[in-house]
């Protein structure tokens, strides 16, 4: 079942505050903002990418790290607002796909509405419980932690697009 959602899909949404990183919110002694990210979950997008599958993030709060980090793993876009559904909506339509098409993960309750109409929702074991009570699928591994990379892998597995995606580095 998992395999044939993740067969359909040609966008990955993803939430970042315990998606892409842990969780945490860490201030550094001039009040900047510091988020820490998994390296295998940015060659994950990158791979996804590759094949021709973009990623898209949508966050409550954008920051000048997240913004960094997406130019990094040349995602899509970054959009920043509460209201996640008014995003999704847009985001579809911007990128003229279905909710059959897409793959979203979260993991708290502003992420809820999305998590109900995506193609394949996924959440990290660390997430809230309703999250992962209507998700899809939860990834073995947490947030922060490979968690996005586990997903990258089984979307391009399923599409059987993970040798050519992965070509350049087994040679």
């Amino acid at each position: 079942m998992i395999e044939e959602r993740a067969k359909k899909i040609k966008l990955l949404i993803l939430d970042v505050d315990g998606v892409l990183t842990d969780g945490r919110i860490v201030y550094d002694n001039f009040g900047d903002e510091l988020k820490f990210f998994n390296v295998n979950d940015g060659l994950g997008v990158y791979l996804l990418r590759k094949a021709g599958i973009k990623t898209v993030i949508i966050t409550a709060k954008k920051t000048r790290a997240v913004l960094k980090r997406a130019k990094d793993m040349r995602v899509a876009a970054v959009y920043s607002n509460h209201y996640k559904l008014k995003v999704y909506e847009k985001v579809l339509k911007k990128f003229k796909v279905k909710n059959e098409e897409v793959c979203f993960m979260g993991d708290d309750l502003l992420d809820l509405p999305l998590i109900k109409r995506a193609g394949f929702a996924v959440a990290p074991p660390n997430a809230m419980k309703s999250a992962k009570n209507s998700a899809h699928y939860i990834t073995q591994r947490h947030g922060g932690k490979g968690a996005v990379r586990e997903l990258t892998e089984i979307i391009l597995k399923s599409q059987g697009l993970w040798e050519k995606a992965i070509s350049a580095y087994t040679k």
